[in-house]
């Protein structure tokens, strides 16, 4: 009887590490983050305010909303030219993330 036991107990203790891993692997799938599609755009602020900015690309204007998580670099200024970060929430575009541009140095015509 204890060799049946001991038998039974050991085949148990096999059994845990394989069924714990399956269920790892089961887990995994589960824990990833759904991802949000982010898209990318540039251009000409128009205006902006603490909750929306407007820039032109191409002759038209792009509208965005602005909130708390948006992360901003540099100073938001109309006439800047600007990379928006954005997701889509419903048909609304919420920029993740405003970076200006640094302007480009002007060179003086007819010298190099």
């Amino acid at each position: 009887m204890r060799i049946v036991k001991a038998a039974v107990l050991v085949a148990a203790l096999a059994i845990v590490p394989v069924a714990a891993q399956a269920q790892a692997k089961h887990a995994a799938p589960a824990a990833k983050k759904s991802s949000v599609a982010s898209h990318t755009t540039a251009g000409t602020v128009k205006s902006s305010s603490d909750s929306s900015l407007v820039i032109t690309k191409g002759g038209k204007d792009q509208t965005f909303a602005l909130n708390s998580s948006t992360e901003k670099t540099g100073a938001i200024e109309n006439g800047a030219h600007v990379t928006v970060h954005y997701t889509m929430d419903g048909k609304s575009m919420v920029a993740t993330a405003v970076t200006v541009q640094p302007e480009k140095p002007k060179t003086p015509k007819g010298k190099k």
